[in-house]
């Protein structure tokens, strides 16, 4: 069985590199023949949580390492669209549809807009943004869906302030760090786990009911 030259020797590019192994991988390993962009899901979930693991609490070493781990995600998905018969597409294209991306959400970078605070480039990248998608109906739309509870609330909490529809504000008192509200998080969960409630659950189900109400609100306008 002949064997592969090693990419690293035959580029200097050490991304370009990268793409080789996977493309090598992709096309010569049984196990990798075989996964779909499905199967990888639950690899990419992982990988990104190693990666937050690694910022937060993880050494520069480790935050090397996993960014490659979540890179090489990357090139899979690229490596398994490419055999795509219908609608194929390479990592290159990724690439060039993620820059033209960029240079056009920076036009104070690129095309001579000013924007002398992060508050003035938000407003660049938001109406950038807003074009790109003029075809969606609700500005729910593009949400992931599969995001944990508590990001999605944030998510969809700063939507709907969007749209004017805002979510009831709590009674008790405003926690003054984010130290303090993980304190509190965490009272309401071990709250809900003392009386047999599904934290998950009842925060995702009462995001069902706020959206239900932006998407009546955007309805009537």
């Amino acid at each position: 069985m002949s064997t592969r030259p090693d990419p690293r020797e035959a580029s200097e590019d050490s991304l370009r590199a990268a793409v080789d192994t996977m493309r090598a991988v992709r096309e010569d390993c049984v196990w990798s023949q075989q996964i779909t962009h499905r199967d990888l899901v639950p690899y990419l979930i992982e990988e990104s949580h190693e990666v937050i693991d690694a910022v937060e609490s993880g050494t520069r070493d480790d935050l090397r390492e996993e960014l490659g781990d979540l890179l090489w995600q990357v090139l899979f998905h690229a490596a398994i669209a490419a055999q795509d018969p219908d609608d194929p597409f390479d990592i290159d294209d990724v690439a060039e549809t993620l820059t033209e991306k960029m240079v056009r959400r920076h036009p104070h970078v690129f095309a001579g807009e000013v924007a002398n605070t992060p508050e003035e480039v938000l407003i660049h990248w938001n109406a950038a943004k807003a074009a790109e998608k003029r075809t969606r109906t609700s500005v729910l739309d593009g949400v992931p869906r599969g995001m944990p509870a508590l990001a999605l609330a944030q998510k969809v909490v700063g939507r709907a302030a969007g749209a004017g529809v805002l979510a009831p504000q709590s009674p008790a008192p405003v926690p003054a760090s984010e130290a303090e509200l993980g304190d509190a998080l965490l009272e309401l969960v071990a709250t809900a786990r003392a009386q047999g409630w599904d934290a998950e659950r009842a925060l995702r189900e009462r995001l069902r009911m706020l959206e239900d109400e932006v998407r009546a609100a955007e309805a009537a306008s």
